[in-house]
């Protein structure tokens, strides 16, 4: 790694993201952060001399700029209270809940709004200072989603996207935000706006035409194809489209096939007693993830009768996640107290029938509890996506196992020809999805994972970053 401060304005390819590729440990020790927006952006950013611009991870801090073989590591400083205020507080207890349907009530403070606004301005003037004559900047979900005008006040020389990864929501709920107007001009300052879903892209366009000066089409938007536009009141043509986010498909599906994995896998339903049925849910402990709906359903299926707690298992990974907010630490008090009641009741000594997991779970083990699994429960109120269903199918080489997916996240709409959809407000019907896909025999499960298997595996990460970035102009 070598300083980059001697060099402003050499990029001609940025990503702006709340949060850099690198963490900064407790020891001020760089440690790589991978995940799947990286895996797909960082081979084009080093081929370009690209840079990506966000916060280390910890507070109070102003590391210097770096080098790492041939990407450009833009620091963007933020402050304990600018965290509180600006990331736990506007960010997720803000828009977080307004935009997965107000399944929690939203709080809008005005102080957390003063915080998001100077924090998207501190993003917007690093990435206007790390970007090249004419560069093209992709600006990353909704904690930054003033960057793209404050951006284009500075740089109008650039060409802006910016990439919505959680949903859109409807004009109806929207409009409760009181700063409405300002966040819709803020991402109406991008020339090409992305969002997951067909539907989270017809909701912005509405939104833009009723809330601000703008106006908008009624061209018809398709995934990776079609899209719309509106016309900003400066004459700009904004383009609004789907473009669903994937997994890193072929590296999931080889480690899947590795030995390692697989013995691992075999050890686990080992572990469980060798149940029949093994059940799965993997989430961020997340009051939208539908966490407690797929455990009342699970105990209701006991108690009918019509699963045996002597023959299955569910294992419920939860991933801490913003246990400095409210809602999170009293949602995490009632799932273990769930789990804790359904364990009492249809449990045995040595065999309680939720293995509940609050922890951060290495990718390989993650893996393996995926090939583990017969059936998994993917179950959120409201979801972007929920790249946990895709990798769930890209890590089945066998070709077989079950997905019960709410039809409210963005992946029912890639993977529903072979999943079970659910409503997952409705318990009995999330309890007969789990029943019928633990009943599923091994041809129907195979032609099932078969149609989402090739969804995925042809639709990868990489192939939607490409797609995003040829609507933005930017050539492979």
């Amino acid at each position: 790694m070598t300083h980059a401060e001697d060099a402003p304005g050499s990029s001609d390819l940025l990503v702006v993201a709340n949060r850099l590729p690198f963490d900064l440990d407790e020891d001020g020790e760089w440690r790589r952060a991978p995940g799947g927006l990286v895996t797909a952006l960082e081979p084009t950013l080093r081929s370009r001399g690209g840079a990506w611009v966000g916060w280390p991870g910890k507070p109070d801090v102003a590391p210097s700029a770096f080098d790492d073989e041939g990407m450009a590591i833009r620091p963007v400083p933020i402050s304990a209270d600018e965290v509180a205020a600006y990331y736990e507080g506007f960010a997720n207890a803000t828009l977080w809940p307004l935009y997965h349907d107000v399944v929690a009530r939203p709080r809008f403070e005005r102080s957390w709004w003063e915080a998001y606004r100077t924090v998207n301005e501190r993003f917007a003037a690093a990435a206007a200072d790390a970007a090249a004559e004419g560069a093209t900047v992709w600006v990353q979900d909704y904690q930054l989603q003033l960057v793209p005008q404050m951006l284009r006040d500075r740089r109008p020389d650039l060409r802006i996207g910016f990439f919505l990864h959680i949903p859109f929501p409807p004009a109806e709920l929207f409009a409760q935000l009181p700063w409405r107007r300002p966040v819709v001009e803020g991402l109406l300052g991008a020339d090409v706006v992305g969002f997951q879903t067909v539907g989270g892209a017809e909701n912005f366009r509405r939104v833009a035409a009723r809330l601000t000066d703008a106006t908008a089409d009624d061209a018809p938007i398709t995934v990776n194809g079609g899209s719309g536009h509106v016309t900003a009141p400066d004459g700009r043509t904004i383009t609004v489209g789907a473009h669903p986010i994937s997994v890193d498909a072929g590296h999931l599906d080889e480690t899947a096939r590795g030995d390692e994995v697989a013995e691992r896998a075999r050890s686990l339903r080992h572990e469980l007693g060798d149940p029949r049925t093994v059940l799965l849910g993997v989430d961020r402990l997340d009051y939208t993830k539908g966490i407690d709906v797929r455990l009342q359903a699970f105990a209701e299926t006991l108690e009918d009768g019509r699963l045996d707690p002597a023959e299955t298992v569910l294992i419920q990974v939860a991933t801490p996640s913003r246990e400095r907010v409210e809602h999170y630490a009293e949602m995490r008090d009632d799932i273990e107290l769930t789990v804790g009641r359904v364990n009492g009741e249809y449990g045995s000594i040595g065999h309680p029938v939720i293995h509940y997991v609050h922890r951060s779970t290495p990718r390989d083990e993650l893996v393996a509890f995926y090939r583990a699994a017969d059936v998994m429960l993917v179950t959120p109120y409201r979801d972007g996506m929920n790249l946990v269903a895709k990798e769930y199918v890209a890590s089945r080489p066998d070709g077989d196992g079950a997905l019960v997916l709410s039809e409210f996240t963005g992946a029912a709409d890639d993977l529903g020809e072979g999943a079970f959809l659910v409503n997952p407000h409705d318990i009995d019907a999330v309890g007969d999805a789990i029943v019928t896909a633990a009943s599923l025999d091994h041809e129907e499960s195979r032609r099932r994972m078969g149609l989402m298997r090739e969804q995925v595996l042809a639709n990868d990460v990489e192939r939607w970053a490409a797609g995003f970035l040829e609507a933005l102009g930017v050539g492979s």
